[in-house]
């Protein structure tokens, strides 16, 4: 069952890619709904700076499901590697709703991040968990500020309450349409223990580029510089030595946007 579904969820990512081009956005008539679908090759999948694939590829895709009234659902699809475990794919729902009120930019929702197809042997925790956050967002000029805050009641593998804070800054360089992004973040665990890691500070510098193609939408490119604090020996320690999914790393990606 688990090679199965391992094999739908990377059948369903190349389809998904594959299949971007022909139309990947569409709006339903006099429903007020628009439905989107993006996809994402990158080197890695850092989740809060964290590899989710162990520093190996990931092939990523996106559904979402918006209406007019800022209402919005949809899921996220993406391969995951942990050590010890034989969870092979992460398969995210979300919904939430958008606003704008005078200059800044609202977005409240909730995520259930699942992982199917793992089996929890004897002495393991669960890894499935859910999440509520609030993003808002402001422009000034070339420059888009955000705040991110996010918390769930038990985070993932178990350990209890999880608080997280973002702080997000993305400039328009106006230099061969280059955007240059950076974030700093926190992430607080209750039982550290279970995580594998004390509570860690993260941060990032991007650079991306957008590709128009004609009939078809953008291309992203973009390559970024990912460091936390957590020390080898405090980073999810397997039989006494730590791993090496959250020291300093580059990432590059490649996403459709259509």
């Amino acid at each position: 069952m688990r090679k199965t579904l391992s094999r739908l969820a990377g059948l369903a990512a190349m389809l998904l890619l594959g299949a971007l081009p022909a139309q990947a956005q569409v709006e339903i008539r006099g429903t007020g709904l628009t439905a989107t679908i993006s996809g994402t090759a990158a080197s890695d999948y850092l989740f809060r700076g964290i590899s989710q694939t162990r520093s190996r590829p990931a092939t990523q895709a996106t559904a979402e499901l918006a209406h007019e009234s800022g209402l919005y659902i949809g899921g996220f699809l993406s391969n995951v590697r942990f050590a010890g475990t034989d969870a092979r794919q992460e398969v995210d729902l979300f919904g939430g709703y958008r606003r704008t009120i005078g200059p800044y930019n609202f977005d409240l929702f909730g995520i259930w991040y699942t992982y199917p197809g793992f089996d929890r042997a004897p002495g393991q925790f669960r890894l499935n968990y859910a999440e509520a956050a609030l993003k808002v967002s402001r422009e000034f000029g070339p420059v888009t500020f955000a705040v991110l805050g996010a918390g769930s009641p038990n985070f993932f593998g178990s350990s209890g309450t999880g608080i997280y804070i973002e702080g997000q800054a993305d400039w328009k360089t106006g230099v061969q349409d280059l955007v240059l992004g950076a974030r700093l973040a926190h992430q607080w665990i209750d039982r550290n223990p279970r995580f594998g890691t004390p509570d860690y500070l993260w941060w990032a510098v991007v650079v991306a580029r957008d590709f128009a193609i004609e009939r078809v939408g953008t291309i992203t490119a973009s390559v970024g510089y990912y460091q936390t604090d957590i020390s080898r020996a405090d980073c999810a320690a397997i039989n006494g030595r730590g791993q090496d999914i959250c020291g300093a790393r580059a990432l590059g990606a490649i996403s459709f946007k259509f």
